[in-house]
């Protein structure tokens, strides 16, 4: 039986861990953070500083606030389609993870000091923010669990979807040919091309048909970032095994697990495996059996329709 270790499960879902170091920079069509801002940003877009980083975010509506974090190798536009309806009820806050998407780089100098939740919590905190609703895709979970643990004051609710949790089994996995091929040029070619990324995301998701050419041309462009020097670093920080265990025997909030089925690597059993490490939280599971690794972008309205209705649940009468 094949075994991944949290940190293996996230990089695996990051696809090629390990490129070619000896391939030229020069000959790779890499986009500059200011040419992926001129492409994606948009007025409803900020920019903060938070412990000297730029921090590229968005904060819409009113009303009670929820925090929705990305996973790995993805931006905040994983939400575009489930922050608008959520929007009319709540105040939804939404970011880029440095140094992804439109954020910026991170220093030499902010790696050394910076935790996993200081980006999160540093925000939060510029915004005037006392309590949210953490919502949270793949490792974006991850990070929601650290800081549901260090921060029961800030978190009220958790709710993570198709999040790693310790180890998992990777017998179940069958990469097609196509995939396979696909893992296997951008070894050789030391880059992951639009083909690439459209394979990737017709692996992982439960119904290719549902993702967009703007979904994989925005993946496509967001991974073709030029390198960051400490984005690996931080990725090892949220999928440090012991640590990640010890925070899900701290959470007390109440939790909701949304599941998509057809996760190829995060199957249905991950998600009970999870729900039992929260020990010490009262957790909820809801399984989108025609779903893959990312609701938010395959199902967006229902995705919507299941935090705003566990948010009104879990809100004690009075």
């Amino acid at each position: 039986m094949h075994r991944l270790s949290l940190t293996s499960a996230v990089v695996c879902i990051l696809a090629i861990a390990a490129l070619p170091v000896d391939s030229a920079e020069s000959d790779k069509p890499y986009l500059s953070v200011e040419q992926l801002r001129a492409k994606y940003a948009d007025p409803a877009g900020q920019i903060a500083k938070v412990g000297g980083v730029e921090v590229y975010y968005k904060d819409e509506g009113q009303g009670e606030a929820i925090l929705m974090v990305h996973g790995s190798q993805s931006t905040l536009r994983t939400w575009d389609k489930v922050a608008p309806p959520l929007a009319k009820r709540y105040r939804v806050i939404r970011f880029d993870i440095p140094p992804q998407g439109l954020s910026g780089t991170v220093t030499n100098e902010a790696a050394a000091r910076m935790q996993v939740t200081d980006i999160a919590e540093g925000l939060l905190e510029q915004l005037g923010v006392k309590q949210v609703t953490y919502v949270g895709v793949s490792s974006g979970g991850t990070l929601g669990v650290f800081l549901a643990a260090k921060r029961p004051d800030l978190v009220k609710r958790l709710i993570l979807s198709n999040t790693p949790a310790a180890t998992v089994t990777t017998d179940h996995m069958k990469l097609t040919p196509e995939f396979e091929a696909a893992q296997q040029e951008a070894k050789e070619k030391g880059f992951q091309s639009q083909h690439f990324w459209n394979v990737f995301l017709d692996y992982f998701a439960g119904d290719p048909r549902r993702l967009d050419q703007n979904i994989r041309e925005q993946y496509y462009d967001v991974n073709r970032r030029a390198p960051e020097p400490h984005y690996l670093q931080f990725v090892a920080r949220v999928a440090d095994q012991e640590k990640a265990l010890d925070a899900m025997s701290r959470v007390t909030a109440p939790t909701l697990l949304i599941w998509g089925g057809r996760d190829a690597l995060l199957v249905p059993a991950s998600m009970h495996t999870l729900a039992g490490y929260l020990q010490q939280a009262q957790v909820s599971t809801i399984i989108m059996p025609d779903v893959g690794h990312y609701p938010p972008l395959e199902t967006p309205e229902r995705f919507a329709q299941l935090v705003a209705a566990y948010i009104e649940a879990a809100t004690p009468l009075q």
